[in-house]
């Protein structure tokens, strides 16, 4: 990569750690907490929604409900998700954890996620990581697509030669909006369609930088 490059913006889930087992079981959860009928929602059902916005999932799974409906899923299954998550978390990709001290020790380190508000908390919290991380954004804070959420973080933190790290589609697509270098996750969930790089593992990242 770069030699100028002076920070490094991470996507979360399929890229930092998986959550998708907790996320599936807080959902379903919530589906027997509302007087309409919601059809069971399995793991694979929120890997194939990494990276999309959290009211867009909705539109996918449940696109019979009304609109009203939506919003109360919505309401109960994050408030679901977050407590499921402060007890059971997510699993770190092997190696994540000791290759995010190594880079930090060289480049500022930042969090750019499509998550609701209060979700990349959490994960610092869980895994004990908050001291390794310089900034973060999400949707669910801002109500804005991630592309600019990276532009954002970019901006205030006065970032000169970023880079973008990333396992979906939605996250290359982001990277070229903020027009900063992608790399693709490859052990994650998703596929993309270019990259200037490719991780087999999160160790690759010490090797690449």
């Amino acid at each position: 990569m770069n030699k100028q490059t002076d920070s490094l913006l991470f996507d979360l889930d399929g890229t930092l750690w998986d959550a998708t087992e907790t996320v599936a079981r807080a959902w379903n959860s919530a589906r027997r907490q509302v007087d309409f009928e919601v059809r069971e929602i399995m793991q694979e059902d929120i890997r194939s929604v990494a990276g999309m916005q959290h009211d867009l999932i909705y539109n996918k799974f449940f696109p019979n409900l009304t609109d009203a409906q939506k919003k109360e899923l919505m309401k109960v299954s994050g408030r679901e998700e977050m407590q499921h998550l402060k007890k059971y978390g997510g699993e770190l990709f092997s190696g994540m954890k000791e290759t995010l001290q190594y880079l930090q020790r060289k480049y500022k380190l930042f969090i750019v996620s499509n998550c609701q508000d209060g979700y990349i908390e959490v994960f610092y919290d869980y895994h004990n990581l908050n001291y390794l991380f310089t900034d973060h954004e999400c949707s669910g804070r801002t109500g804005n697509p991630k592309g600019e959420n990276l532009k954002d973080v970019i901006t205030r933190n006065n970032l000169h030669h970023p880079v973008y790290i990333g396992d979906t589609k939605g996250d290359y697509e982001a990277s070229v909006v903020a027009n900063v270098p992608f790399v693709f996750a490859s052990y994650g969930f998703g596929q993309v369609p270019d990259y200037a790089h490719a991780l087999t593992t999160p160790a690759d990242l010490i090797k690449l930088f």
